[in-house]
């Protein structure tokens, strides 16, 4: 597919980390419980606070495309990559920079930076190295035109 933009990659990450979020819990092997459930009436649920309801799980596809998503991280410096994946799941700007020591501009600048990266490297175009930070964003958003 070589029609990558850091929009798509964007939305990809986003849509990675809430197919993450709804994945069951690991549980610990080897524990459980052989007592029945409790089967309670009407009356014995009066005055109880419901229970929580559940996001149905994700489907096979999205599955797979969060796996092939979580791949992406490796084009970046580790740092980067640990900041990409925080904005995906949502953190705000604020505890970004005070987990990684930066402004806000240069969190965005990072941020916007690992977008282009990725989107280069999809469509199989080589990142320079010797270039600026905004070169390479630059370069990523003219695939947007």
């Amino acid at each position: 597919m070589a029609d990558w933009t850091p929009q798509r990659v964007e939305d990809r990450l986003t849509e990675a980390a809430e197919v993450l979020k709804q994945l069951p819990e690991e549980k610990v092997q080897g524990y459980f419980n052989v007592w029945p459930e409790v089967l309670h009436d009407f009356a014995d649920m009066v005055g109880q606070s419901p229970r929580p309801m559940r996001r149905p799980p994700p489907s096979a596809a999205s599955i797979s495309r969060m796996e092939e998503t979580l791949t992406w991280v490796r084009f970046l410096a580790p740092e980067d990559g640990k900041l990409m994946w925080a904005r995906a799941e949502g953190a705000p700007w604020k505890a970004i920079c005070w987990r990684f020591g930066v402004s806000r501009a240069t969190a965005h600048r990072r941020w916007q930076y690992g977008l282009g990266v990725i989107a280069l490297r999809l469509n199989g175009r080589r990142v320079p190295a010797k270039r600026s930070r905004s070169f390479v964003v630059d370069q990523a958003n003219r695939l947007s035109r």
